[in-house]
């Protein structure tokens, strides 16, 4: 029987690597497969294992006040030292590139543990943009064993820093297969939240759904998202613009202080993801600089204006489906405005194809996985 230890410690790898938990559980004849969450993010992680309904076999527990890079890197490489030892998995998963990530697969690296690599081969190719998650992915992209890549420009980028192409499976994105499943759940579920903003949204008015959380946007990247948004508000009362606001206070100050006082704007609190799918499917388009959301948006059918300058994920730029706008307050008000007033254009943007998948990544790693398993028996029995 194959070993599997499934890694993550944020929501947004505990949304992508949900599906895999639960295909590889599929297989118990197969597969040992156990999870154990570093729990880097506590409270909004436990809101995705609840909604997915997966117990973690082990848990870190990590999550600490003023909680910085360096002890976070340290504490999940020696909180893993035991997991590794006491389990001694065959194959080690990671997505993405969280600090989790990257150390997880250091301490997995130390263990003799093959990892294997969720989401690989996304680069921006500038070590600050965004930080610490370029780094993070380029580390955990030398120490990979198999790396599962989303796109044919994932592929590309890790032959060009000369992977072995017979180590890369082409997959499509992991978020889809949660996506298409969560989006039907939330239909139906009796939710909190979704009541919550179904009483207090005006849904006779066009959505605007903003969320915003990048390092490299605190400070003055906030303010001019701020003053976007409040420009936007103001030449377009006819609409509502939602924002779950990051508590980030570097995030939280500048929203509260500029939108504050907008009665078309709705500063809300973050969402767990139930709420957070169905409000996306709610919206007539999306402003973020978040990774997921760019994937997840087209699926819905969704226009997505991204506040970063460099993206990792250039596939949707290519086909259409975003579009960056950086932290320009004038090109965020423009694009945003196009879209609202130019039907045409958005109707073609909200019906292009999703480059990130199908909806079956997670069948095609556990497939690629079988067949390891089944030449690995073939090899120790000749």
């Amino acid at each position: 029987m194959i070993k599997n230890l499934i890694i993550f410690g944020t929501r947004p790898e505990a949304i992508k690597m949900a599906p895999l938990v639960k295909e590889f559980k599929m297989y118990p004849e197969l597969f040992d497969t156990r999870v154990c969450v570093t729990a880097q993010h506590r409270e909004m992680l436990d809101q995705v294992l609840d909604f997915f309904e997966i117990i973690p076999d082990y848990d870190l527990d990590l999550m600490k006040p003023n909680q910085n890079l360096y002890l976070l890197t340290s504490d999940i490489i020696l909180g893993l030292k035991p997991v590794l030892e006491e389990f001694q998995p065959d194959y080690v998963y990671v997505h993405g590139d969280t600090t989790t990530t990257m150390a997880s697969c250091v301490a997995a690296f130390y263990s003799g543990s093959k990892v294997c690599h969720v989401e690989a081969g996304l680069r921006t190719h500038n070590k600050l943009s965004p930080f610490p998650e370029e780094i993070n992915r380029q580390i955990t992209s030398r120490i990979t064993d198999i790396h599962f890549a989303p796109t044919i420009t994932s592929k590309e980028n890790l032959l060009i820093e000369n992977i072995d192409e017979n180590t890369i499976l082409i997959t499509g994105n992991t978020v889809i297969d949660a996506l298409l499943d969560s989006s039907n759940r939330v239909k139906s579920i009796q939710n909190k939240e979704i009541e919550f903003l179904k009483n207090d949204l005006d849904f006779t008015k066009r959505i605007i759904l903003v969320t915003g959380h990048r390092r490299e946007n605190h400070g003055e990247g906030f303010i001019n998202i701020c003053n976007a948004l409040k420009e936007i508000a103001l030449m377009n009362p006819e609409i509502q613009i939602v924002y779950p606001v990051h508590l980030n206070p570097h995030v939280k100050g500048p929203v509260y202080e500029i939108l504050g006082e907008i009665s078309t704007i709705k500063l809300i609190n973050p969402l767990a993801y139930p709420a957070f799918v169905w409000l996306m499917n709610k919206s007539y388009l999306i402003i973020t600089d978040s990774g997921g959301v760019q994937e997840e948006a087209p699926s819905l059918g969704k226009p997505v204006l991204v506040m970063r300058d460099t993206t990792e994920r250039p596939e949707a730029v290519v086909a259409g489906t975003v579009i960056l706008v950086g932290t320009d307050t004038d090109k965020i008000v423009l694009e945003c405005n196009n879209l609202l007033n130019d039907t045409v254009r958005y109707e073609k943007m909200s019906a292009l194809h999703n480059p990130y998948g199908d909806g079956k990544a997670c069948e095609r790693i556990v497939n690629h996985i079988k067949e390891l398993t089944k030449e690995k028996i073939l090899t120790t029995t000749i």
